[in-house]
């Protein structure tokens, strides 16, 4: 029978978090180390052969509004890994479309489900999910923040370069939902990261003066710029994503005018260090903002890199899900009563 990973232990790493995942910046450091901890521990087991069965009897919903590969089979697939289930609920099909109000939907999916990973555009309308909720609500994604990509892409790099501290990301090319998601999570974690956006495609200030704040406490370094090659000078990982995410396509011929210069080549990748490995958080556009030869050389990660949105997801589905409600709406983790059903 399967049970937990040996190196799983009886910590409570949902301890000190909300009810919900909107955002990589008010998750505590201490959480995401455990976060962190976590996801390797599974990564492991499933490599043994070992599905811990840590959300039995529980119940995902995954409402998406954006198409999506990874963060859908991964939400699904984690979920029935550990034992749970997922339904996937297109927005386009239930009486959302129909004029049924958040506020309702949320309430009455709050009594079936015990949690909602919610994929849309607008921010405001996953806060609205959380507010109106009563269980835990989950960004898988908004035109604002992908905070889900952003942990599971700490885990890469600390697999590949053996730490977090210290490190240098440099960001190239459209300062979007990603972009900002990495930007709170290197300032959360003591990491440096430059980004090289052109005028107009630079990143939230909100959360780049928020982030800088965290950084002050951490030691990490955030520097916002428009030259590409400038950002790169001395990184350890350089990251891009798409130029026209979805939603955007209308501005398809000014954003392509205005991002051919931010192209990931090997050209700009020789800036870099050396040893400097390159991620994307796919769908990639080869030719576009990454040419096929970076994409798909001995210096790109990005299949380990989308791996481990799986083992994240999990470590994710554990900590929010896994948890148990107490007086007033606290949260412990559960995984001593998983490790007492043993």
């Amino acid at each position: 029978m399967a049970g937990r990973p040996a190196s799983v232990t009886d910590r409570e790493p949902g301890q000190g978090l909300g009810k919900d995942l909107l955002h990589v910046g008010p998750i505590p450091r201490r959480n995401i180390d455990a976060l962190l901890r976590l996801a390797a521990d599974l990564k492991r087991a499933q490599r043994r052969g070992r599905n811990p069965r840590l959300l039995a009897g529980k119940m995902l919903g995954l409402l998406f509004q954006k198409p999506s590969t990874r963060t859908r089979v991964s939400f699904e697939a984690g979920m029935n890994q550990l034992g749970g289930q997922a339904i996937v609920l297109p927005m386009a099909d239930i009486q959302l479309s129909r004029g049924e109000s958040i506020a309702d939907t949320a309430r009455v999916l709050s009594r079936y489900l015990d949690g909602l990973v919610i994929r849309t555009y607008d921010h405001a309308t996953v806060e609205e999910w959380a507010r109106e909720a009563t269980i835990p609500v989950i960004n898988g994604l908004t035109d604002l923040s992908h905070p889900c990509q952003a942990l599971s892409d700490l885990l890469t790099i600390r697999e590949k370069k053996g730490r977090l501290r210290g490190i240098k990301i440099a960001y190239v090319g459209d300062g979007n939902n990603v972009a900002n998601s990495l930007i709170e999570a290197a300032a959360k974690m003591g990491m440096a990261i430059a980004l090289g956006c052109p005028a107009g495609y630079q990143p939230d200030q909100h959360i780049v003066d928020v982030a800088r704040l965290e950084a002050q406490q951490t030691g990490g370094v955030i520097e916002i710029g428009e030259d590409p090659v400038v950002a790169v000078k001395e990184a350890d990982v350089i990251y891009t994503d798409v130029w026209i995410s979805m939603g955007r396509e209308r501005e398809q011929a000014r954003r392509l005018k205005a991002l051919t210069p931010y192209q990931l080549n090997e050209r700009l990748l020789r800036r870099a260090k050396p040893d400097a490995i390159v991620m994307h958080c796919l769908p990639a556009h080869r030719g576009e903002e990454i040419t096929a030869e970076v994409l798909d050389g001995p210096r790109s990660v990005v299949l380990d890199q989308a791996e481990n949105r799986l083992h994240m997801q999990k470590a994710i589905l554990v900590t929010w899900l896994g948890r148990k409600p107490k007086a007033r709406g606290a949260f412990v983790a559960s995984s001593r009563a998983s490790g007492a059903r043993r």
